[in-house]
């Protein structure tokens, strides 16, 4: 009778945890796990960015000074946590230097916005900045022509990480 009852505690507390888990992964696309192309996408940034996909959020936000990009974890994951932070570091010091291969490996084609990113790298500051769960790309320019990059950038990842509008 007592485990009868241990197990019927542990299916009403565990049972709203499982359906908020599957929601939140739903709202992130791991719907798309049929979709192979996706699929395959989320792995080469799993091994790319160091942390699961489908267990992280991004967010894509174009601003009018450029842009920002955030990576978090959606469970409890300092050491994700620490690795987004690192990639995150990279990634802005690999951006500053006009090196945006990264993007490039993890959708496995040229990203638009990033051939002009790259050549006008000396006017765009790339600054990371820690979140509760991850970090914090930040993106700015002043040139015109920088700032059209950063967004077809952002817009072309918003849609492939099927991230939505921030």
């Amino acid at each position: 009778m007592r485990d009868l009852f241990v197990a019927a505690a542990f299916a009403v507390v565990a049972a709203p945890l499982a359906a908020q888990v599957h929601d939140q992964a739903h709202m992130m696309g791991a719907h798309a796990d049929s979709d192979s192309a996706f699929a395959a996408m989320q792995a080469r940034g799993n091994d790319v960015m160091g942390v699961d996909q489908y267990t992280s959020r991004h967010v894509f936000e174009s601003l009018p000074d450029g842009g920002r990009i955030e990576l978090q974890r959606l469970v409890d994951d300092t050491a994700g946590v620490a690795q987004i932070r690192r990639h995150l570091t990279a990634i802005a010091d690999a951006f500053g230097r006009g090196d945006l291969t990264a993007p490039a490996i993890v959708h496995a084609k040229a990203v638009p916005g990033a051939r002009v990113m790259a050549a006008r790298h000396a006017v765009i500051r790339y600054r990371t900045a820690p979140l509760p769960r991850g970090a914090e790309l930040r993106i700015t320019t002043r040139d015109p022509e920088a700032l059209s990059a950063v967004h077809e950038f952002l817009a072309f990842q918003r849609r492939e990480h099927r991230a939505g509008a921030p």
